[in-house]
């Protein structure tokens, strides 16, 4: 069974991560990690923590000369801007943040102790588990990737584009939101910057793609083993997030039937079930069904905002202005970059509960065997 735990908070000593269920064998590439660590912190309308930190991995339990032991993966990223006991009181609630209902929670007179744990800082070693849960499904040619499909109203035109075209399209070198429309890009960095200037945030849109997952990950034997499930509850608990659809999820409720299911067809070359279309963004009744799993995420504008909302000061109850603290203007590329790394550890924890967990050599082995035998069927 593979889980995970973080631990830490914004402006403490670092970000911590446990990691447990991670079969023996597997190779840990370091560069790799970090390489999705600095994914992370790309995109245009980010702020200025992301010029002060250089988020890197520091693997402290699990690992021997560079491979997996079989026990607890024990994960650090430090903070650099560590100063979390100097840092003032935070007494005026933001609207559309954990602030208020925190206090409420925990009986706090000061907001600052729910933010520090709330804030999205906290998903730094959710993309550190995340890159090792993909270091796992590479094994078995399973390849993960996200991109933006809207910021601010304006959405990118992505039809027809395969995953190796919008791997490279998206690419940050190429790319300054990691979207596949150039014209709606330039757009979207238009409004950012006009956000930014008016002391606004903006919220928007990412697909996670999984390219070469097999059929039968999940379950549709209860409600609390279907794939589906986990998988829009782990994108649903990423930090801003209101929505997430599957497929054309979203778009299918207005359809008819035959305009959404997707008709199923034999390739007797590749001796395989197919389907031409994939409406169904990969899963049916829980279980992956061999076509590309896709995933939508829905991010809210961020809550904090230069030009604050209407607030009431909790001390004095007396009304005031929602408390600023140093934030992004849009962060949708980012919130990709975090949703690809849950897609990941669900994928990955939803194909070690089928081929087993405890060595990559077992594993490979009950999965080549699993796909030899589809062929046959």
């Amino acid at each position: 069974m593979l889980r995970y735990m973080t631990a830490g908070e914004s402006h403490g000593k670092g970000m911590m991560a446990i990691i447990d269920g991670v079969p023996a064998g597997l190779g840990v590439d370091i560069k790799f990690i970090n390489d999705e660590l600095l994914l992370r912190m790309h995109g245009y309308g980010r702020g200025g923590r992301m010029t002060i930190e250089k988020d890197e991995v520091d693997i402290i339990a699990g690992c021997r000369k560079g491979r997996t032991i079989g026990s607890p993966i024990g994960m650090l990223v430090g903070n650099k801007d560590y100063k979390i006991d100097e840092l003032p009181d935070v007494t005026c609630p933001r609207p559309g943040h954990a602030d208020l209902a925190g206090i409420q929670k925990y009986g706090f007179r000061d907001a600052r102790d729910v933010l520090e744990r709330a804030s999205a800082r906290e998903t730094v070693v959710r993309v550190a588990v995340g890159a090792v849960a993909k270091l796992i499904l590479k094994e078995f040619g399973i390849r993960i990737l996200s991109h933006v499909t809207m910021i601010g109203g304006v959405s990118a035109r992505v039809t027809g584009l395969s995953f190796d075209d919008i791997l490279k399209l998206a690419d940050p070198e190429k790319s300054k939101v990691r979207c596949v429309d150039r014209k709606a890009e330039k757009l979207m960095c238009e409004k950012i910057d006009k956000a930014r200037e008016d002391g606004d945030t903006l919220g928007g849109s990412f697909e996670v793609i999984a390219d070469a997952v097999p059929p039968g990950l999940g379950s549709y034997a209860q409600w609390d083993r279907r794939l589906d499930g986990a998988l829009a509850r782990a994108v649903m608990a990423i930090p801003a997030v209101k929505a997430v659809s599957i497929g054309s999820g979203i778009k299918s409720s207005g359809n008819a039937g035959s305009m959404v299911h997707d008709p199923i067809t034999y390739d007797k070359e590749e001796r395989s079930f197919v389907r031409g279309t994939n409406n169904a963004g990969g899963l049916e009744g829980g279980l992956t069904n061999g076509s590309q799993v896709v995933i939508s995420g829905f991010m809210k504008p961020i809550a904090t905002l230069k030009a604050p909302l209407r607030s009431v000061d909790i001390s004095t109850k007396q009304e005031s202005f929602a408390a600023t603290e140093r934030s992004d203007v849009s962060a949708v590329a980012s919130c990709g970059v975090v949703a690809s790394a849950v897609v990941a550890i669900e994928l990955a924890a939803a194909l070690l509960e089928k081929f087993g967990n405890d060595s990559m050599n077992e594993i490979l082995e009950n999965h080549a065997a699993y796909i030899e035998g589809l062929k046959k069927k």
